[in-house]
């Protein structure tokens, strides 16, 4: 995200072909870009605080998370439009962000109705989902490293590297919530003084 914002301050104008074009690409497309990668920042350094144990009382970390979800959410399928990776990265997008979506909605309601633990799974889910787009990361360098090999472009490997970073993240924290130790963390997380009594 931070690499995204300087190189919209200042797109790259010189080095590898893709790069630059990536940039310019990008740089196009600011406004709507700047709208999603802004909120996204500011819900990823947010969603750490709902598991600290300083925190357990503080709702305004929720309050601000779902709104900037929501945001985050609604302008991925916006810029799916303009999706580099073409067909199969929108399909990426719309799958996941569905996902994403869902998971975060589910979290609201059952914050609503007061079941703290459901609210912490599903939202524990929904960040995971979201985090995703980091994995894609590594996986996109991959790609850019051996393209010269390969031979590949960023149009052709951008919905792999989107597919396989959201499938990995998906995977890994549904597995996370439904094992023992995951339930039992975020039991503890949910009802902290229930176990600081029993301690």
């Amino acid at each position: 995200m931070l690499r995204r914002l300087a190189a919209l301050a200042s797109p790259v104008q010189t080095g590898p072909a893709d790069l630059v074009a990536l940039d310019a690409y990008f740089a196009s497309h600011s406004s709507l870009t700047l709208v999603h990668i802004i909120p996204a920042l500011a819900f990823v350094m947010l969603a750490p605080l709902i598991y600290m144990q300083r925190f357990a009382g503080a709702s305004w970390p929720e309050r601000l998370l779902f709104p900037l979800g929501g945001v985050v959410g609604l302008t991925a399928y916006a810029m799916s439009t303009h999706a580099v990776g073409g067909w199969i990265e929108r399909s990426a997008v719309f799958f996941f962000n569905t996902l994403f979506l869902y998971a975060l909605g589910r979290a609201f309601w059952y914050g609503r109705l007061g079941e703290r633990f459901l609210q912490l799974k599903w939202l524990t889910r929904a960040i995971g989902i979201l985090l995703g787009i980091a994995t894609t990361r590594p996986i996109m360098g991959g790609f850019f490293a051996t393209s010269p090999i390969t031979h590949l472009r960023p149009g052709q490997f951008f919905g792999l590297a989107f597919w396989l970073g959201f499938t990995i993240n998906t995977l890994i924290v549904e597995w996370w919530v439904r094992s023992p130790r995951g339930q039992s963390q975020l039991k503890r997380i949910a009802a902290p003084s229930a176990y600081a009594a029993r301690d």
